[in-house]
């Protein structure tokens, strides 16, 4: 059985966040199982708690569709670099720590990118940007891009993408689920 999991964001976030709730309930309409939790250590959000978490609890899998916001876009990327996932979603990601102690200290960013296995373990992978994030520069989605081959979306108005709503990505999602 096919399942979405949603993973927020770090700094404190938690699955009450921006659009998560819409996200999930809009899902759940469509008869879609979906998991969002709020994750351990959602301050650092740091890969050696998520990632085992990602596999042991929420048993992400070759059935699992993960939107990630955030950091939790980057720990999908890594995850999908060890783990058969069966696509990704990635919103508002980056591959760099940005300059900031608090992401090195995450340890997602100590490895090169396995760019070719992350595209190998998931049968596709979508990708939302937006040119005015004040944290994520554009230049970093469109690295991912270039090196993943996303379906990419990038937008001039989404800033980090804390909105209530997404509305495109129910859709998207449907497609997605449907093929």
């Amino acid at each position: 059985m096919k399942k979405i999991v949603i993973i927020h964001g770090n700094g404190g976030c938690t699955n009450l966040h921006f659009w998560t709730p819409w996200l999930k309930t809009e899902l759940e309409k469509n008869n879609i199982t979906v998991v969002a939790p709020t994750m351990p250590d959602n301050v650092e959000a740091k890969v050696s708690v998520w990632l085992p978490y990602m596999r042991d609890v929420l048993t992400c899998d070759e059935n699992t569709i993960v939107i990630g916001h955030s950091s939790g876009a980057v720990a999908a990327m890594r995850y999908a670099e060890k783990y058969p996932l069966l696509g990704s979603v990635l919103i508002g990601a980056c591959y760099t720590d940005l300059g900031f102690a608090s992401e090195r200290l995450a340890g997602y960013y100590a490895a090169p990118w396995q760019w070719e296995a992350i595209k190998k373990n998931q049968q596709w992978i979508v990708q939302l940007a937006s040119s005015d994030d004040p944290y994520i520069p554009i230049q970093e989605a469109q690295h991912i891009h270039e090196q993943l081959g996303t379906d990419y979306y990038e937008y001039a108005d989404q800033g980090h993408f804390m909105n209530k709503t997404l509305p495109d990505l129910v859709a998207i999602m449907k497609s997605k689920i449907k093929s």
